[in-house]
């Protein structure tokens, strides 16, 4: 049985929430300019209008947690205390970026933040976020991995694989579903006879639940939920978090599957304007406080852009650094062939 989340006031956690979102947003519109005059190549997948799941997810994490992501993963990177500067470049190609340039849009990697990617494999962070969790688990260690993933994801061997062991092995998983309702650019409603996604993790008596993605403070509140279970010893928790991009697919993407219509109607529940204009109505915000935050995002923006501008270019000399292991060195110093 699974039950809608409904959301609730957070208290001072929205604001900061607030302007998570309004960074997360800010940031990737700047990368379709970017994109647009070629300063970013390769694959480009925006969450604009998702930002709500990242944010409300990441706010009931501990900073000891793990983080596993999709492709589209620049706003769950900028949520877990990635820098800005770093992350756009990494999208530029520099060797400054998080990843040193290697990975790109898909590929945003940070240990000492715990987050684990960026996979670019529809449902290749599963597999990931178990290993973790299971390493946790025999460990002894009082964490909980996050995993993020798109409803596509629910049709790979990988999904039903994953969630059947971390509930035999009772594992500290919260598993995220940002269902945005098109993997890729086919209706889930043409490619799963079971729409209510939740339902499927139920099956594997995994505690579930759905929750409106648009709702920054719902979110949060259910994570939060799953989060306090999980640490008690509850096993597995499933959050479907049902959202939506209100852009394509990718920058490659024509977006000729849906109707427009159809994507106006889901701008109306917008989760920026939502969480501003019920923090205004509140006495917790007021217009001269939400310019402010907005002209400090848009200058931490700027200031990204010119520290990726003035990175560095990996020189040829070090293309297959990283990719072979050094021979060990012999006592005296030498180099073993």
């Amino acid at each position: 049985m699974t039950a809608v989340a409904s959301g609730g006031r957070v208290g001072d956690g929205s604001v900061a929430m607030l302007r998570q979102m309004i960074r997360i947003r800010r940031f990737e519109e700047r990368c379709v300019e970017l994109y647009s005059r070629g300063d970013i190549r390769g694959f480009l997948h925006l969450a604009i209008g998702e930002e709500a799941c990242a944010v409300g997810v990441t706010e009931a994490l501990d900073t000891d947690d793990a983080v596993v992501a999709t492709y589209r993963e620049h706003g769950h990177a900028l949520a877990r205390g990635l820098s800005m500067g770093a992350v756009m470049a990494e999208l530029e190609g520099k060797v400054e970026g998080c990843s040193r340039g290697r990975g790109g849009s898909m590929h945003l990697f940070d240990a000492p933040t715990r987050f684990y990617g960026g996979n670019a494999i529809v449902a290749g962070g599963l597999p990931l976020a178990v290993g973790l969790a299971l390493a946790d688990r025999m460990n002894g260690r009082e964490r909980v991995t996050a995993c993020f993933f798109g409803d596509g994801a629910v049709a790979e061997g990988e999904f039903h694989e994953c969630l059947n062991l971390a509930s035999l092995w009772h594992l500290p998983v919260l598993f995220c579903c940002e269902n945005n309702l098109y993997a890729m650019g086919t209706a889930l409603r043409l490619t799963e006879s079971e729409t209510d996604l939740s339902l499927k993790a139920a099956s594997y008596r995994i505690p579930s639940w759905e929750v409106d993605g648009m709702d920054v403070r719902a979110v949060r509140e259910a994570a939060a939920r799953a989060v306090e279970a999980i640490r008690s010893g509850g096993g597995p928790h499933f959050l479907e978090m049902r959202t939506y991009r209100f852009r394509a697919h990718s920058m490659y993407d024509p977006d000729r599957y849906r109707q427009k219509d159809e994507i106006e109607s889901w701008k109306q529940h917008d989760p920026i304007p939502t969480l501003s204009e019920a923090l205004l109505a509140e006495g917790v915000l007021t217009a001269a406080d939400l310019v402010s935050m907005e002209e400090a995002v848009d200058a931490e923006v700027d200031d990204a852009v010119s520290f990726a501008e003035s990175g560095t270019i990996e020189p040829v000399e070090d293309l297959e650094r990283f990719v072979t292991t050094p021979a060990p060195a012999d006592a005296d110093g030498g180099r073993r062939s």
